[in-house]
């Protein structure tokens, strides 16, 4: 007797259900869809943004090195928003190698060459190198300071170092001394 009244709860029940399952898989192709649309934009804008850095790098390079060259290359992969970046460079006398290789100041100055780089293809209001100069001597810290003095009129730079030359280049130093044991002061001179 109750078969009627319990065939339209379940056809009712099956109803909602398949709204449900039909709304579930509407949703999931508009997700595929634009996971797609964001993959397809994201490898664009990647392989722009790569192909720009690549070339600011291939000239950042010599001008820190004071000659040499540098290049960037996608490694291999199927999906290029997976793939790595090899770095590979030849500072003057030296041949081409991965940066691997290089020694601790020649990693820093390529680091350097490739930040650089980066900054020129999406500059941002301020840059924040810290303590970058321990490892240079003082030729490196020569083109490092000039570059960074020619970049200084489109941003500002705020520099960590102990470094005298780099100190040199400053318009600006902020300093902590102690003039009394334990007791701590912030200084700041203004160089202009």
């Amino acid at each position: 007797l109750g078969a009627i009244e319990e065939h339209e709860e379940l056809a009712e029940r099956f109803r909602f259900l398949s709204e449900q399952k039909e709304d579930l898989e509407a949703t999931i192709n508009s997700l595929r869809d634009a996971i797609s649309r964001i993959n397809r934009t994201s490898r664009k804008r990647f392989l722009e943004t790569f192909e720009l850095v690549r070339k600011r790098f291939e000239k950042n390079f010599p001008r820190l090195f004071g000659g040499g060259k540098a290049s960037l290359e996608l490694t291999e992969a199927e999906d290029i928003l997976d793939a790595g970046v090899d770095i590979m460079a030849q500072p003057p006398g030296k041949r081409l190698q991965n940066v691997n290789l290089l020694s601790g100041g020649e990693k820093t100055m390529t680091a350097l060459a490739l930040l650089v780089a980066v900054f020129q293809v999406r500059p941002s209001p301020f840059f924040l190198l810290d303590e970058v100069d321990a490892a240079l001597d003082n030729a490196s810290v020569g083109r490092f300071n000039q570059l960074i003095a020619g970049m200084a009129a489109a941003s500002q730079f705020l520099i960590i170092t102990r470094n005298k030359r780099t100190i040199e280049v400053a318009d600006i130093l902020y300093g902590v001394t102690m003039e009394q044991k334990g007791v701590s002061k912030l200084v700041s001179v203004v160089l202009n």
